[in-house]
């Protein structure tokens, strides 16, 4: 199966964008999928904003993108933007750093004025990188999203089914361009 890198662009561990992110991830992983967490608030601020390349982490975010078959980003939405955190990383990776890769675009926010976020403002810069692929994104509402008191998260029936549909279209999209791994 393929190695997916699920990147939260969220600011905050305990955000609705993080959370839904997580809630996939499990979904991919019970699909037989390596599924790798990378959330961009935790290199540190001063490698992101001073384009620190040889940070650690920042070397660590860059094998991680090279490494992956299928990326997920999510973002929440502010001011009709993806997140500026999400920004900065990929303005941190190399310039065809998504090439050969599926994307899945994810945003969550407050009111659905933002949903052309995903297709003006992200999509065109994860083009620009190079993806194979770009599958249909979605958009949560976050009153879509609940989050249990054991870190589950239950989404509104007007979310849970689109998004499958989405989610199952990224997976399909995997596993047509994944790599054959041989086996001994």
């Amino acid at each position: 199966m393929a190695t997916v890198l699920s990147v939260s662009g969220s600011p905050s561990a305990t955000s609705r964008t993080a959370r839904l992110l997580r809630h996939l991830d499990a979904d991919l992983s019970a699909q037989g999928h390596e599924v790798i967490p990378l959330d961009v608030r935790t290199p540190p601020a001063e490698a992101l904003l001073g384009a620190d390349f040889a940070h650690p982490e920042i070397v660590r975010a860059t094998e991680l993108f090279a490494r992956a078959d299928g990326i997920v980003i999510g973002t929440p939405v502010y001011k009709a933007a993806y997140s500026g955190l999400l920004k900065t990383l990929l303005d941190l990776l190399p310039q065809f750093a998504l090439t050969g890769k599926t994307v899945l675009p994810l945003a969550t926010g407050g009111t659905t004025a933002h949903v052309l976020a995903l297709d003006y403002a992200l999509r065109p810069v994860l083009s620009s990188m190079g993806a194979a692929h770009i599958v249909p994104g979605w958009f949560v509402l976050d009153r879509h999203i609940t989050a249990g008191d054991d870190g589950s998260v239950v989404l509104d029936p007007a979310s849970a089914a689109p998004l499958d549909q989405v989610v199952a279209q990224f997976a399909a999209a995997l596993d047509r361009t994944a790599p054959v791994h041989a086996t001994r």
